[in-house]
């Protein structure tokens, strides 16, 4: 699968739609995103099962501000609509794919029972 364009108007019903969403925050002018776009779109390619967004911060301010993006490119990982992580900087090819083995591999009911018992101790 190619990459998605995420923008406001689709950002939350692809996130809490979709099983395990990408979410890579880049803009025009910023270098290390040109250094990391091939990285993403090959691996877009191998894992047809995930879908690989990306959000232009120029262009999607309003919902880059609500992400609280302070540096580019930022990479998010979603699953079942949980952000299972959130980094900045650009990864190489054999990172991004450890992440995504990582994701996949991920038991979600024990993550959701985690959330839930930090939510009662606070």
């Amino acid at each position: 699968m190619a990459t998605v364009e995420l923008t406001k108007e689709n950002f939350e019903e692809i996130i809490t739609t979709k099983d395990m969403v990408l979410v890579d925050w880049w803009a025009e002018w910023c270098g290390p995103c040109k250094q990391f776009a091939p990285v993403y779109e090959k691996s877009s390619e191998d894992h047809e099962d995930i879908v690989f967004g990306k959000i232009d911060t120029e262009a999607q301010q309003e919902l880059a501000s609500a992400a609280d993006i302070q540096s580019i490119p930022t990479l998010m990982a979603f699953r079942e609509g949980i952000l299972l992580y959130s980094n900045p900087g650009a990864i190489p090819s054999e990172a991004l794919e450890d992440l995504i083995g990582q994701m996949k591999a991920l038991d979600m009911d024990d993550v959701r029972k985690q959330i839930a018992d930090q939510e009662e101790e606070e």
